[in-house]
């Protein structure tokens, strides 16, 4: 297994509020992955996805073992993400300047066979074999929720002026939501990562083409970063790729 992860504040912010963070359990041969978008103004977004993304990662890193199956690992991802949720939370109503902070949160827990995904937010996972990329998670959006409603159309979504409005959020209150996925994985197929200052800007078939591009997955995060802010890269944009 083969993942890099990397993150940078793009050509138009002054702050990063993108934080990304990999880890691998040589015992149990299981990579976690977890990436989060803050936001909340400039100090209290970024703190929003430190927090959340390392308070994540050590609860599962603490906690995951050789015994868990399947759904043990997405009960242990869930109560990540609620500890998650409560010290981000906690800190936004005691601390005014960090009230109203959240942060997005996508997160993987891959093995040898198959990857376990866990969404908040528009932070999202694809999977790419090498004949297709699939969007693995469901943006909680209010234009995933307009195209839903056939309000419009997908093609219209990235235009669209709330496009940046997000439905479910980590740390904006008391409780949130996971969804949770699982990929089988195949020798050679890939995983990504991303918040959307990535896939807002790179479309999907060209995420395809860069992907598949390489064996070396800190060689394709660096060119999906460069090609992000080739692009303008108006927002933070972050990515984790992991190869099978």
């Amino acid at each position: 297994m083969n993942f890099y992860g990397i993150s940078d504040k793009g050509k138009v912010r002054q702050i990063n509020q993108d934080v990304c963070l990999t880890y691998y359990d040589n015992e149990l041969k299981t990579a976690l992955l977890v990436v989060c978008d803050g936001m909340g103004g400039a100090k209290a977004g970024n703190i929003a996805s430190a927090m959340a993304a390392e308070a994540y990662m050590d609860y599962m890193k603490s906690h995951l073992s050789a015994e868990n199956n399947i759904i043990d690992v997405m009960q242990l991802m869930n109560e990540a993400i609620v500890i998650a949720n409560k010290q981000v939370y906690d800190r936004s109503i005691n601390d005014s300047e960090c009230a109203g902070m959240g942060t997005t949160l996508v997160a993987a827990a891959v093995n040898n066979n198959a990857a376990v995904i866990a969404n908040i937010g528009d932070s999202r996972a694809y999977h790419v074999t090498d004949s297709k990329i699939t969007q693995i998670t469901k943006d909680h959006s209010v234009v995933e929720d307009m195209i839903d409603r056939g309000d419009i159309k997908r093609s219209e979504a990235g235009n669209h002026p709330n496009r940046n409005l997000i439905t479910r959020v980590v740390g904006t209150s008391a409780d949130t939501e996971p969804d949770f996925f699982f990929v089988n994985l195949q020798n050679g197929e890939r995983l990504l990562l991303c918040s959307d200052g990535l896939s807002n800007i790179i479309s999907d078939q060209i995420l395809f083409v860069e992907i598949n591009s390489g064996t070396d997955s800190a060689d394709i995060c660096q060119r999906l970063i460069r090609l992000a802010v080739s692009k303008g890269a108006p927002d933070n944009v972050t990515a984790i790729v992991c190869l099978k």
